[in-house]
């Protein structure tokens, strides 16, 4: 016959144990590298007084998007830190996204928009680049694909390096283009993002191919493993989350660039158009923990230290 002592003791022992499980189904799950660093995510608001260019009115897209509703997908993975990469095209948002990375502590690094074409570049160079948050822009589809090859493009890429920014590059149709934007200004960083805008890993260009083996080559460029999910075809809208199925972008990729010069990023939230964020976490996840520990710490933060010159 149990005592009263005896109940006492089983019922603090149940309460333990109750609290050590809530506690364990509460906490981050375990990661796969020390720290990571999430370096693609856009931070938005539609309910502005001047709303926003991007994204469009009635998308699944259009909804406030801040902070603190990434960190309620990427936390549980670990991830609390990111570099926001600005997708708009107004020139006051990236004062938008500063003011906001002031009052937010996982915001360690902002990719801003500034057109390389603009008369005033320079100026506006100047200008967020006194914020330490402030590490580079990101030029998208026409703006490097029809003006890469002119003076005023090139002289805006040396004025970033000179300031030791760098620069995102998104939607470029011949990644052999991004080599030789490396080559002729080799103190600029280059990320390029998106692996390129490889697509369906079952489709893959010879194109693509060829562009990322040259841009690979080239050691101020890296590539941001990212998009992965939502570039994929599928039937029912959704992408799978085996790394299996990606293997033939990721075995490329790593070819090309190595353990060195690949970056971990969610595009979060447009991600959501292939998986949540738990299911493009999982198929980086998978693929780079069986290049082992050291190769996740460099694609999950160390190499965005060194891209991005944040969080160090």
């Amino acid at each position: 016959m149990k005592t009263r002592r005896d109940l006492l003791k089983l019922s603090a022992a149940t309460l333990a144990s109750v609290c050590t499980s809530h506690a364990a189904d509460s906490a981050p799950k375990p990661t796969v590298a020390s720290r990571i660093i999430d370096t693609h995510t856009h931070f938005y608001d539609p309910t502005r007084p001047e709303g926003v260019p991007w994204p469009g009115k009635g998308t699944t897209l259009d909804r406030p998007v801040y902070p603190k509703d990434w960190l309620a997908v990427a936390s549980p993975m670990g991830v609390r830190e990111t570099v926001v990469v600005e997708a708009s095209k107004w020139l006051e948002d990236n004062a938008w996204i500063l003011n906001l990375a002031a009052k937010e502590r996982s915001i360690i690094g902002f990719v801003g928009h500034i057109e390389p074409d603009d008369a005033d570049f320079a100026k506006h160079l100047s200008r967020f680049a006194t914020n330490p948050l402030f590490r580079g822009i990101r030029v998208s589809g026409p703006a490097f694909n029809d003006n890469q090859a002119k003076p005023e493009f090139l002289t805006a890429m040396k004025l970033l390096a000179g300031q030791g920014l760098q620069l995102d590059v998104n939607g470029v149709r011949d990644l052999g283009n991004v080599a030789k934007l490396a080559s002729a200004v080799p103190e600029l960083r280059i990320v390029i993002d998106h692996v390129g805008g490889a697509g369906d890993p079952r489709q893959l260009t010879d194109l693509w191919r060829q562009g990322m083996a040259a841009s690979g080559k080239m050691g101020n460029v890296f590539c941001k493993v990212s998009a992965l999910a939502e570039q994929s075809q599928s039937e029912n809208g959704k992408a799978g989350t085996d790394a299996g199925f990606y293997a033939p972008i990721l075995d490329h990729v790593w070819q090309c660039f190595g353990e060195d010069r690949v970056i971990y990023g969610s595009n979060w939230p447009v991600s959501e158009k292939g998986s949540d964020y738990a299911g493009c976490f999982k198929i980086v996840a998978d693929y780079f923990s069986a290049k082992g520990r050291e190769a996740c710490e460099k694609y999950f933060w160390k190499n965005a230290t060194v891209a991005y010159r944040c969080g160090a």
